[in-house]
């Protein structure tokens, strides 16, 4: 099985070939960073511009890299949602137009579907069911993975996602875009000494809450009795500690055989480090793809379109871009997430 993988959903434009035997035989990547850096987060008009412009080209790049063609590909798996609706649309269309030129099956592929599944192209002993902290710039939620296309949501934000607290926090201390990496950085020169909230910390509740301690490090930071770097390592230290103790509360109550961690966040040393010792207390599998594939790419999307073709689940040509698509519809709503939830 080959299946091209396109990824639009935000500010990466991105390509790739991966075959139903975990081999990723190609993957190109173009990112946006100095475009979207002057407004210290990504414009979307910026975004799905660039994603027109680079596309096709990167599409052809990874076909010449891996050294096949169209005819080759069993079939294209496209990001159809959730995102930032023009980028979304620019790649679900190239997508249809490839898909019905070589007259191909199309996968509208969940992107979050995209980041729970790539722990499995990473880990090829990583079986059904297993706990997923699924922690992004826009999500932040504890789910249940059954299974391909069978998502039971346990936990989610109340508020902010734990990425977003990231940037944001990067943008209040002036330490650049994208924030999450330039925060890491910072906190590597720092101490976790300023006095920072925890969240729903030890609450009964399952949920995530980030937005208080945001607003706590802009008061942090507009005191200006603190370095930025103790500002930064203190943050990451209290985000790391919500992260844990909420997923710890769900690790007691399900049947889970792993704990999984993905999403641009997985990329955080702390963040890894500190749930893989959890996972350990729990005498429990640990996986978390390799950093490259917690951010935004095609590979991941590649494979989620490996794992639903062979369950036989394709779609038609006229399925619809999505700005908002949860991986467990049926899932009761929380208070303040609205439409994110």
């Amino acid at each position: 099985m080959l299946i091209l993988g396109l990824e639009s959903s935000c500010d990466e434009t991105a390509a790739a070939l991966v075959t139903g035997d975990r081999h990723i035989l190609a993957h190109k990547l173009a990112g946006q960073e100095a475009a979207h850096a002057p407004y210290g987060g990504v414009v979307p008009e910026i975004a799905a511009r660039a994603h027109v412009e680079m596309l096709e080209p990167l599409v052809v790049a990874a076909l010449d890299e891996a050294g096949v063609t169209l005819a080759d590909v069993d079939a294209i798996a496209a990001t159809a949602g959730p995102g930032l609706i023009g980028g979304v649309m620019v790649g679900l269309v190239t997508g249809k137009a490839l898909a019905h030129a070589a007259g191909k099956p199309l996968v509208a592929a969940n992107h979050l579907e995209g980041h729970a599944l790539s722990p499995r192209l990473a880990d090829p002993d990583l079986a059904f069911p297993y706990l997923l902290l699924l922690v992004s710039g826009g999500h932040c939620q504890l789910l249940l993975v059954e299974g391909v296309a069978r998502y039971r949501r346990l936990a989610t934000t109340i508020d902010d996602a734990a990425g977003e607290a990231f940037d944001k926090t990067a943008k209040i201390l002036g330490l650049g875009f994208p924030g999450g990496p330039a925060v890491e950085r910072a906190a590597a020169q720092g101490q976790a000494i300023v006095p920072l909230p925890r969240p729903l910390l030890g609450s009964p509740e399952p949920h995530f809450s980030f937005a208080g301690l945001k607003s706590a490090v802009l008061r942090a930071h507009d005191a200006g009795t603190w370095r930025v770097e103790d500002i930064a390592a203190s943050f990451q230290q209290a985000a790391v500690d919500c992260l844990v103790d909420r997923t710890r509360r769900q690790l007691g109550d399900t049947d889970a055989t792993a704990l999984v961690v993905a999403g641009g966040v997985a990329a955080n040393g702390a963040v890894r480090s500190a749930l893989e010792s959890l996972a350990n207390e729990y005498n429990l599998p640990f996986s978390v793809p390799p950093q490259w594939l917690c951010t935004d790419n095609a590979a991941m999307i590649a494979w989620a379109g490996a794992e639903r073709f062979a369950a036989g689940l394709t779609d038609p040509l006229d399925v619809a871009a999505r700005p908002r698509w949860p991986l467990d519809p049926q899932a009761e709503k929380v208070r303040g997430a609205g439409v994110k939830a």
